[in-house]
């Protein structure tokens, strides 16, 4: 059979993606005019809570195609080479998105405005106990030092994963030796990056950049909740992908089988996150005490009850009547519709991490927060089809591809 090795980038595609992000570049420039420019520390922070909850939350979806590729190699699975190339593309957005995210997040620590980082105001944190307690964890150095670590070592390792996996392309792997040899070499790499991952996404950073918003506020189960929001989402891009290079004639080895594990992922994965969002919200309710409810208060009672409740409508209520069937998980027309969804959904859950805290006294418009992601969208669309076209659509010679050419479920 003939098949389409290369993906070539459509002229409309290119089109689209320069549209989203001159949309995204307007909707800066709007929120700087209306917000960033004011003299109201409160109004400079409503312009910088958009950039942070954007790029960081676009940030962990393109990375989680990386952990997808280093979960499964870690588990020796061959049933996603047919695809792989998609989030191996995916991932290679992680150093776009973590130079400006890095930037968005360094800027708001070292500035003045200390309206998000209540704890970058070394005043008020001698005379606050709570923060001052907290000092070792939450000041700039460390911060700062994180931060940077944590992009460079995301994308270095990544980097190193899709050259591992390109090596192939040109070079069969000629004896069996050679084939145990770079399994084994793969597979150290993926266990290097998942070591990496659990100690940033699954651990540290989202305290850091998200829940230091809300600094006498914790909850142990923020960052695995953080993590299943980003990597649902992450599963439903990738979905996204892989159905629009379908439906233009590539991917030919990629089939219904494929397309059904990724919508399993897609619904295992919002009944996951729902459980984590249900379990840190009823034991802090149940527990009643101020410290802990006073951050649900503005969330689920106060003026921003309508988009919390409207996120878990979307993020667990819609995948779990539409995907439950088989049916459902092999239309690309749902399939599409749900990872839609659910990545919009997702961004509402960000939005609602952030928001309730920097500006509690009304809800911005969200206009303008839903134009910077469109643009962070075609951003993510212009470097992930320019990743597509630079190797092969299938990962030829790879001594799995065998396992995901017969692949069914």
């Amino acid at each position: 059979m003939s098949i389409r090795e290369n993906f070539v980038v459509p002229k409309r595609y290119n089109t689209i993606a320069f549209a989203l992000m001159a949309i995204g570049i307007l909707a800066i420039i709007g929120l700087y005019v209306t917000s960033g420019s004011k003299d109201d520390p409160k109004e400079q922070a409503r312009f910088w809570a958009s950039l942070l909850q954007n790029s960081v939350f676009f940030l962990l979806v393109v990375n989680a195609s990386m952990f997808f590729i280093c979960a499964t190699t870690l588990a020796w699975g061959g049933w996603q080479m047919a695809f792989r190339r998609v989030p191996e593309a995916i991932s290679a957005v992680v150093p776009v998105i973590g130079v400006i995210c890095g930037a968005i997040l360094l800027a708001i620590a070292f500035g003045d405005n200390h309206t998000i980082y209540h704890w970058t105001d070394t005043h008020h944190v001698a005379e606050d106990p709570i923060l001052s307690h907290k000092k070792g964890f939450l000041n700039k150095g460390f911060f700062a030092a994180a931060t940077v670590l944590t992009i460079v070592l995301w994308s270095v390792l990544g980097w190193k994963m899709r050259k591992l996996s390109r090596s192939l392309d040109a070079k069969p792997l000629a004896t069996v030796e050679e084939r145990k040899k770079y399994i084994w070499n793969n597979t150290v790499w993926a266990a290097v990056y998942i070591i990496v991952f659990s100690l940033t996404v699954m651990s540290s950073i989202p305290w850091l950049w998200l829940m230091s918003i809300d600094a006498h506020w914790y909850s142990t189960m923020y960052s695995w909740y953080t993590f299943a929001s980003s990597f649902v989402s992450g599963m439903a891009l990738i979905a996204l992908f892989v159905v629009f290079l379908k439906n233009n004639g590539y991917l030919e080895y990629a089939n219904n089988e494929h397309l059904h594990d990724i919508g399993k992922f897609m619904f295992a994965f919002s009944v996951f996150w729902t459980y984590l969002w249900f379990s840190q919200f009823m034991l802090i309710w149940y527990a009643n005490i101020p410290e802990e409810t006073i951050y649900f208060q503005p969330r689920a009672h106060g003026i921003y009850k309508g988009i919390f409740w409207l996120m878990f409508i979307i993020n667990f209520i819609a995948p779990l009547l539409i995907l439950m069937t088989r049916d459902a998980k092999r239309n690309y027309g749902t399939i599409t519709f749900m990872a839609l969804l659910i990545i919009f959904g997702h961004w509402l859950d960000f939005y609602q991490m952030v928001f309730p805290a920097v500006s509690p006294q009304k809800v911005p418009m969200i206009l303008y927060d839903f134009g910077v992601a469109l643009g962070f969208v075609g951003l993510i669309m212009f470097v992930t089809g320019r990743a597509l076209s630079k190797a092969p659509l299938l990962a030829k010679n790879h001594p799995f591809v065998k396992e995901s050419l017969i692949h069914h479920t």
